[in-house]
């Protein structure tokens, strides 16, 4: 019973982590770096035949060129609704409309704006950061009700201590490796 317990802690905390460093891939992808990016557009939603759709589900996006997405939309009659959900999503980019295709130029960035995007994808680190203390402050407290009940040891706890804080550690550093190669990415011209 008690294994299991640990067990469960343990396993509980590593989907956390999991979770976490997937949540800052996702913000990350989402920030453009002046180069096109189709998942720049995941969050986009175009209202269509009365509902909200993600664009993803209604069109084909590619990149056809350095800083240039193409949306193909599926349905002409919604190229219209298409394209208005694209600019009130306000993603800075410029948006054409040749009544077939939907192009995305995405404007070079100026080294003022780069290092404004990399204070922001700082932010979202320390937030990361933040997240995965918590989630260690969790899981210890399951480990110290455990020994406050009689269950386990003083050594058993600092032994377990230990364990999550190695745990934590590595996700830690996970999370900076993918700070440090989004940053490279947004400052290099």
């Amino acid at each position: 019973m008690l294994d299991e317990k640990v067990k469960n802690a343990l396993k509980s905390l590593k989907e956390d982590l999991e979770k976490t460093i997937s949540h800052i891939k996702d913000e990350y992808q989402m920030i453009r770096a002046g180069r096109a990016n189709p998942h720049i557009l995941d969050k986009v939603m175009v209202e269509s035949y009365g509902s909200l759709v993600p664009l993803n589900q209604m069109a084909n996006i590619s990149v056809v060129e350095a800083r240039v997405l193409t949306v193909a939309v599926w349905d002409i009659s919604q190229m219209k609704n298409v394209a208005k959900a694209i600019s009130v999503a306000d993603l800075g980019v410029n948006v054409s409309d040749d009544g077939r295709i939907i192009r995305l130029t995405f404007p070079i960035l100026t080294e003022e704006r780069r290092k404004e995007i990399a204070k922001d994808i700082k932010s979202i680190l320390e937030n990361t950061k933040i997240t995965i203390r918590n989630q260690r402050r969790d899981c210890l407290d399951i480990f110290k009700k455990l020994k406050k009940d009689g269950d386990i040891s003083e050594d058993e706890l600092t032994s377990y201590e230990k364990e999550i804080q190695k745990i934590v550690d590595s996700y830690n550093d996970e999370s900076e490796k993918i700070f440090t190669a989004k940053e490279k990415e947004i400052l290099n011209i």
